[in-house]
């Protein structure tokens, strides 16, 4: 029953991921670089910031912990800081893509490599087991069937079509873009996975991973700061700042995309917490997690009519896709 629970927990916030795009499609008047860096202060900063207090017991400080482990703390945020990169490819991939098809590419990607590098880099290997390895493959494949519906509609619909759906979209390039997005996402697994440290015997299992979530978002925030900053400058969209018209629907909606975006991280640590028990899906859950984004991005992209005027079967395959990821988030724990 818990194991039930901790992938409903992990569902709940890969839901929270997959929405939070909605409220930055009402941003107004402000250019990409300036709501990106918005959000980002709340998603990577304020919210992991929250987060990471709840591990904290009575009597200690957040960052005790991090100044007891100074290389796992750095390391984690050098991980983090490259993870940043790949979040912003990964608003790239759905510029050319779309929501549901560069979120699959992108976050599959992502889920295979996060879940077989982690271990590899941080020591582990023994943690790829037999059951991890088949899950990731089973998820690729189901990434792969996805990918299959999107070349399938790209060829399929007229270029007028694809337009109205996606504005820019471009299926060569947004490929391109969404597999360096999913390499460079894959860093953040990493990054907690060298951060499996930076937390107290005292902590409970729900919240353990949150302050090593917290540097590793930093990390991608810098990475971050530093190109939308260089956006503005080059743009020149300082005076999106200065608009006090915008500001309180802006900063509302910025908020709420960068406390839907954190939810996945948040869910996964809780999740993670009910699945102590099974050490495999321990190892797996990235890739629960991950695939369960996929899922969620497509729901949203039948929402958005990104796939209207496919073909009944491109809808089958794309379908078929989404079964196949969908059993590979238990897959594991059978075998």
């Amino acid at each position: 029953m818990e194991i039930i629970i901790g992938l409903l927990i992990i569902a709940v916030g890969s839901f929270c991921q997959s929405s939070s795009y909605v409220p930055i499609n009402k941003i107004k008047k402000w250019s990409w670089e300036s709501y990106w860096l918005v959000q980002g202060v709340f998603a990577w900063l304020l919210f992991p910031l929250l987060g990471a207090l709840l591990a904290v017991p009575d009597g200690h400080c957040l960052f005790e912990v991090y100044a007891l482990f100074p290389k796992e703390t750095m390391l984690t945020i050098f991980f983090g800081m490259l993870w940043g990169v790949g979040g912003l490819t990964f608003g790239l991939s759905m510029r050319y893509l779309g929501v549901a098809l560069g979120q699959s590419i992108a976050l599959g990607t992502c889920a295979g490599l996060g879940t077989l590098l982690t271990p590899i880099f941080t020591g582990n290997s023994s943690d790829l087991t037999l059951a991890v390895i088949v899950g990731v493959c089973v998820t690729l494949i189901g990434i792969a069937i996805i990918g299959i519906a999107g070349a399938m509609k790209s060829s399929a619909l007229p270029e007028e079509e694809k337009k109205k759906a996606v504005k820019d979209f471009n299926f060569t390039k947004g490929l391109i873009v969404a597999l360096l997005a999913g390499f460079m996402s894959a860093c953040f697994s990493i990054g907690l996975g060298y951060g499996s440290n930076l937390v107290w015997d005292e902590t409970a299992d729900i919240f353990k991973t949150l302050p090593a979530t917290l540097l590793v978002t930093f990390g991608g925030f810098i990475t971050n700061l530093i190109y939308c900053l260089y956006q503005n400058c080059k743009n020149k969209s300082f005076s999106d700042y200065r608009n006090g018209a915008l500001w309180k629907s802006n900063i509302l909606f910025c908020a709420l995309a960068g406390l839907l975006w954190y939810s996945q991280f948040f869910g996964l640590s809780l999740g993670k917490g009910f699945l102590a028990g099974s050490a495999t899906l321990i190892a797996f859950s990235w890739c629960i997690l991950q695939s369960l984004n996929v899922v969620f991005s497509n729901v949203w992209g039948i929402i958005l009519k990104e796939w209207k005027g496919c073909s009944r079967k491109v809808i089958v395959v794309l379908v078929v896709g989404l079964a196949v990821l969908i059993v590979s988030s238990f897959l594991p724990e059978l075998i």
